[in-house]
């Protein structure tokens, strides 16, 4: 038994290394410059902060959380000319500690690790080339303490969201459904968000602290944005006004024509609306008896897919978050990993046809070439797909009379899953 427990470490620990390899390698050598935030744009903010001492989101407003410098200057140690590297090997290093801490935690016998292996490795170099790697990292460290030490991954998931906003949403998720713990929670929560605010305080940085909140308020649709889709197929048939642009001020490629300042202001309702919807689905399934462990990861998966589906960016790494609530509905039980298999197959598709997307022909995309328009449209079809399915999972909560569980056979059950790896409540 100890050596077969070896043989799947060390075996586990090749394809890591295998998949790792490979994603630095495409992140170093394939066109449209799947590293080109971190050699571009994260070293300018990290030069300017050493030779000028002007440092974003303390000394001037900036579009992350104050703590994304963090690792951004963690990775530019050896030197702002070396910060490709010094970022890539913080990437790896950061999904290694990510897998260590899941490494107990199996669905239908299979550790879950290994999905997410495949997930990155259909994701492609994106997974390892933005700041969104940092925060999925340390929400999947967070995943695994939700039952254990709810305040643990509370703070996880607060470092995360001040790292990228959207890891916010799980700590909302903890608060909502984890009762009797909702205490330890925001002390988790308030305990990192305290030291923050602190060391921004400190160093001045308190006019600016805030100031990713309203920085990408006005933007237009990025072309990549399920909402842009149509406006897309306009300039790929040459509607008249229908075109995509540079944003010199945002840096992003979006989309221009009649209507997208309309679905650009459409945006944010339409993600609240949703949002609203699945937090009172959420409660009224709980209310009528839904387990509060399997409720969870739907109605996180419902957050992150209303952060995409309906967000007027549609940034390739955003696909990454995906990874964070399908390994809590793997890891949730026997009954919550059954309900997400279909959502862990499907988001593998969406995440190789957006490396099909980004980097391999952005070029073509950013010329509104009509195949790779249909790619970003089958791609984005996915994103409301999963989207409609969390909704629908948790409606059905809700009217399902099968999750009132309160006999003794399924309490030892529960029991048995948490001690052989698997998340329970």
């Amino acid at each position: 038994m100890q050596r077969s427990r070896w043989v799947g470490v060390v075996g586990f620990a090749l394809a890591f290394l295998f998949v790792h390899g490979l994603l630095w390698w495409l992140a170093t050598t394939v066109p449209n410059q799947p590293l080109g935030d971190v050699l571009i744009t994260y070293r300018r903010w990290i030069e300017v902060g050493r030779v000028d001492h002007s440092w974003v989101g303390v000394d001037t407003d900036w579009v992350y959380p104050v703590f994304a410098i963090v690792p951004m200057a963690a990775a530019a140690l050896g030197g702002t000319a070396a910060i490709g590297t010094g970022w890539l090997a913080l990437m790896v290093l950061l999904d290694a500690v990510a897998c260590a801490f899941l490494w107990r935690f199996r669905a239908s016998g299979v550790r879950v690790v290994w999905w997410w292996l495949l997930f990155l490795l259909a994701l492609g170099p994106i997974a390892l080339g933005r700041i969104d790697t940092v925060a999925t990292a340390l929400a999947l460290v967070g995943v695994a303490f939700v039952v254990t030490r709810p305040a643990v991954a509370s703070a996880l998931f607060t470092a995360a969201a001040w790292t990228k906003v959207w890891p916010a949403a799980l700590v909302g998720v903890l608060l909502l459904l984890r009762r009797g713990h909702r205490g330890t929670v925001v002390a988790g929560a308030a305990v990192v968000t305290g030291l923050v605010v602190l060391v921004d305080v400190l160093y001045g940085g308190a006019p600016h602290l805030l100031s990713f909140v309203g920085e990408q308020s006005d933007r237009a649709l990025q072309i990549e944005a399920p909402l842009a889709t149509p406006f897309m197929w306009a300039a790929a048939l040459g509607v008249p006004g229908a075109a995509v642009y540079y944003d010199r001020e945002i840096l992003t490629f979006e989309v221009s024509g009649a209507g997208t300042h309309a679905a650009a202001a459409l945006s944010t309702p339409l993600m609240a609306l949703v949002v609203l919807g699945g937090v009172a689905a959420a409660l009224l399934a709980v209310h009528r008896g839904a387990r509060r462990a399997e409720v969870g990861p739907v109605l996180a998966l419902l957050f992150v897919a209303a952060l995409i589906a309906t967000n007027k960016v549609g940034s390739p790494q955003y696909v990454g978050w995906y990874a964070v609530p399908v390994v809590w509905g793997l890891v949730a039980g026997r009954q919550s990993a059954r309900r997400f298999l279909p959502v862990a197959i499907g988001v593998l598709p969406m995440a190789v046809l957006t490396q099909v997307i980004y980097p391999g022909y952005y070029d073509q995309l950013l010329a509104v070439e009509p195949w790779i328009v249909l790619v970003l449209t089958v791609r984005n079809l996915l994103e409301v797909a999963v989207l409609v399915w969390a909704v629908v999972v948790l409606v059905r909560l809700g009217h399902g009379s099968s999750h009132r569980r309160a006999d003794a056979g399924e309490a030892r059950s529960v029991r048995r899953d948490v001690a052989g790896g698997r998340m329970d409540a």
